[in-house]
């Protein structure tokens, strides 16, 4: 009678196998981690086989990641890539609001703000962070279940696939919040989407949403997650249809304007948010890759990520130290004007003083910056 493949792997499989991972498993707050059973195509369960679901849980702050959290994220992505049960990592947050609006503002603007020196220490962990996501031996789908903005974005895109529902906004952050997209953008951007859009995305910091996303190529799947009267609906403050202007352009994924906008706006309101579509496309996606040779899924991943890792290799030292010397001034203004200010008064500095005052050959003194800060 022919042996199973049980139990041929019972008699050849060493009797304890070794611990590649650096510490370990602990808990971290901020950061979930856990195994779901992987399933077939057929959706039947693969016994013995997992996907990791590595979750970011501070919702109250948009799943911003704290230092302890960038801690957390290497540890999780470095233990999924270890383990020998694992079909894929689903990088995810909790609830609908956000996957991650990037670093945690309060910490930049109380602690980070003023002090290069740790702040370069941090971005060590950050930089850490992205490389742990892109040398991972394991697929790493993003699910994207709300706005996914600035390092979010960043930590999103190092990611090999993104499926998202389609309320959720992408974009960055950078010269409009006094730093600049070097934490990845600068290098994924011009590879996934091309340089022209990459430029737009990167210093205009225009949020766009997952339908645009998904045309511009930095998004494999949108489905929708408005249901209204028990249907699930396309987002409605977005253009789903294609078609071009009176100047040509194509139009679709572009919100709406004026009064069209805001009847969207209302009907989100009057509806309900279900994530079970996003589920699905994210489970049927890890069956997909389930159904495949894991050495060669591994090496694929590796040779396919070479344009974003290439360029994120190459610059993301320097990057790290101009990061760091920039909390000294624009950072070091623009993470306290979003911190300290509110609806009312806005989150952003006037640019047009700080211009002004920099054309007189003003230094950056605390009485200028706290000039600058949106007051009540």
């Amino acid at each position: 009678m022919k042996a199973s493949t049980n139990d041929i792997v019972q008699e050849t499989a060493p009797k304890q196998l070794n611990d590649h991972n650096l510490v370990p498993e602990q808990i971290v707050p901020g950061v979930l981690y856990e195994k779901r059973p992987a399933k077939r195509l057929d959706g039947s369960i693969a016994e013995g086989v997992y996907n990791a679901w590595i979750t970011l849980d501070n919702p109250k702050q948009f799943n911003s990641y704290t230092t302890d959290m960038t801690k957390g994220l290497i540890l999780a992505f470095r233990a999924a890539s270890n383990s020998r049960d694992v079909n894929a990592v689903i990088f995810t947050a909790v609830g609908d609001k956000a996957f991650c609006t990037g670093g945690n503002t309060k910490e930049y603007a109380e602690y980070y703000a003023g002090n290069p020196q740790e702040y370069r220490q941090y971005m060590r962990l950050f930089n850490d962070m992205v490389s742990a996501i892109l040398g991972c031996d394991k697929p790493v789908i993003c699910r994207v279940n709300g706005m996914r903005i600035g390092g979010g974005q960043e930590i999103g895109m190092a990611a090999d696939f993104t499926v998202a529902q389609d309320l959720a906004n992408f974009g960055q952050a950078g010269p409009k919040h006094g730093s600049a997209a070097i934490g990845g953008a600068t290098d994924f951007l011009p590879v996934m989407i091309g340089c022209e859009q990459a430029m737009v995305s990167g210093t205009l910091c225009e949020p766009f949403s997952a339908h645009k996303a998904n045309r511009l190529g930095i998004c494999c799947e949108i489905v929708p997650a408005l249901k209204v009267d028990g249907k699930f609906i396309p987002n409605p403050t977005v253009v789903t249809d294609t078609y071009l202007d009176e100047f040509g352009r194509v139009v679709h994924g572009e919100f709406k304007t004026g009064d069209a906008f805001k009847t969207g706006k209302d009907l989100i309101k009057q509806g309900e948010i279900d994530l079970s579509l996003l589920d699905e496309r994210v489970e049927a996606l890890a069956s997909k890759l389930l159904e495949t040779f894991p050495e060669c899924m591994t090496k694929s991943l590796e040779e396919l990520r070479k344009p974003k890792l290439n360029a994120w290799n190459a610059n993301k030292e320097n990057s790290r130290a101009w990061l760091a010397l920039n909390m000294m001034n624009e950072a070091r203004t623009g993470f306290r004007a979003f911190n300290e200010g509110n609806r009312e008064v806005g989150r952003e500095i006037d640019f047009v003083a700080l211009r002004q005052a920099l054309a007189q050959g003003a230094p950056w003194t605390p009485e200028l910056i706290e000039d600058l800060i949106p007051k009540a």
